[in-house]
């Protein structure tokens, strides 16, 4: 496992390692200097993130999160953070028959509800039609979910890899 990517198997490694990028605003490893220690240290000795970005987020991570499913460790994770406190940008990536449905936009809701920031809708980026979501995918605007981050952040927040 590397630092800035959570999963807890192989197969969800290849499904969650472009997805979770915890932010950071000081050293990633307990070996670096830092100024003044990070009040909370998870077992592994780095500091708690400062700021996730979930992006490109499915259908079904949405739901599950906002229904406080964490069958998965990048779930569980999420969710803590989320109790926490911890900024969470998402970044969905959807096509428009499965964002009209009732239970993805009570999803949208729940979520914005307890701060998460979604960056979908008019403005921000707009569900694909069904079926055309591999053409779409090279212009994914991973830097509308950079810009929020570092929009609520420290400015000298950097991501770690």
């Amino acid at each position: 496992m590397t630092a800035g990517t959570y999963t807890s198997s192989p197969h969800q490694l290849a499904q969650a390692s472009s997805t979770l990028r915890p932010w950071r605003s000081r050293p990633a490893t307990p070996y670096a200097p830092a100024t003044a220690p990070h009040p909370e240290r998870r077992a592994t000795g780095r500091p708690a993130p400062d700021a996730i970005i979930v992006a490109p987020a499915s259908y079904n991570t949405i739901n599950k999160l906002a229904h406080g499913t964490a069958d998965t460790y990048a779930l569980d994770l999420l969710s803590e953070n989320l109790g926490r406190g911890t900024l969470i940008v998402i970044l969905p990536f959807v096509n428009s028959a499965l964002a009209a449905r009732r239970p993805f936009r009570r999803a949208l809701q729940e979520l914005r509800a307890e701060g998460v920031r979604i960056l979908f809708g008019p403005g921000d980026w707009e569900p694909h039609s069904p079926g055309s979501g591999s053409a779409r995918f090279d212009s994914f605007p991973w830097s509308l979910a950079l810009r929020e981050v570092q929009r609520h952040t420290s400015p000298t927040i950097k991501p770690t890899l």
